[in-house]
């Protein structure tokens, strides 16, 4: 009894600390550009009441780059591999491929008659919501939900399985690939203001202790842009008064609505 008195009666200077710091398993301070060193940028408060929550708000798969496709279809091209595309779309919608997934490492043939692969919103949409997007401009929305920061192509089943859940409820199955995942999740959310809550925060915590090296995807850097974003031809017409084509992908102007056969060369 006296010993608990004594511990009851110790300055809090006495003990430990009552909040994580960004320290690496060895004690030392988490490196900089490191996930771990970002996560200790971002406020930790409780989550915010899901009032006033619209998914379709989000505007999810405008096309944002204005390349003339769907944001959904834009991962899928970048995520797939083998991939054939639907004739007469510009290059755009993908009929099959083959994913690696991210979240459990197993190779997913994708048919786009079957629900085998989703878009995963890496934060998701209502998790966000409920950590800083409730005061978003529908701009900011739209821009949050169609970056490809925040998206993987992943099963179905997973996706599903994962919901809403942030760290603290959901990881993927395969550990490998935990440490890369909550990094972008970090990424995403330093990158758009929004805050972790405690529980998602320790259980970010533990699983960068495994890889407190894990670097943290650029977020100084704006959102990706559509090719040729910056010199932009409205048609092969203007491509040709303007003598640059054939216009390849890569070059100054080349945008995905003037590659008719999604072979990376425009207005041949």
């Amino acid at each position: 009894m006296v010993l608990a008195a004594l511990f009851l009666l110790a300055p809090l200077s006495a003990c430990e600390p009552l909040t994580d710091t960004a320290e690496q398993p060895d004690g030392a301070p988490a490196a900089d550009g490191t996930a771990l060193a970002l996560l200790e940028e971002l406020d930790e408060k409780g989550r915010a009441p899901k009032t006033g929550y619209d998914r379709d708000s989000f505007g999810w798969r405008d096309d944002m780059d204005r390349n003339g496709c769907d944001t959904r279809n834009d991962i899928l091209r970048r995520d797939l591999e083998d991939i054939t595309l639907k004739p007469g779309t510009d290059g755009c919608v993908v009929l099959t491929g083959t994913l690696l997934s991210p979240f459990s490492g197993e190779s997913v043939a994708f048919d786009r008659t079957a629900s085998t692969i989703d878009i995963d919103h890496v934060v998701a949409l209502s998790d966000a919501w409920q950590t800083g997007a409730a005061t978003w401009d529908d701009s900011t929305k739209r821009e949050f939900a169609n970056d490809p920061l925040n998206l993987l192509a992943v099963e179905a089943s997973l996706n599903r399985q994962k919901g809403d859940g942030d760290a603290a409820t959901w990881l993927p199955p395969k550990r490998e690939s935990r440490c890369e995942y909550v990094a972008r999740q970090i990424a995403v959310k330093h990158r758009y203001e929004l805050w972790v809550k405690p529980a998602e925060a320790d259980a970010m915590r533990r699983v960068l202790a495994d890889c407190a090296d894990q670097p943290a995807p650029d977020t100084d850097e704006p959102p990706p842009e559509a090719d040729g974003e910056e010199l932009r031809f409205e048609s092969c017409e203007a491509a040709r008064a303007a003598g640059a084509a054939p216009v390849r992908s890569g070059d100054p102007g080349y945008s995905r609505h003037l590659d008719r056969d999604g072979d990376g060369t425009a207005c041949e």
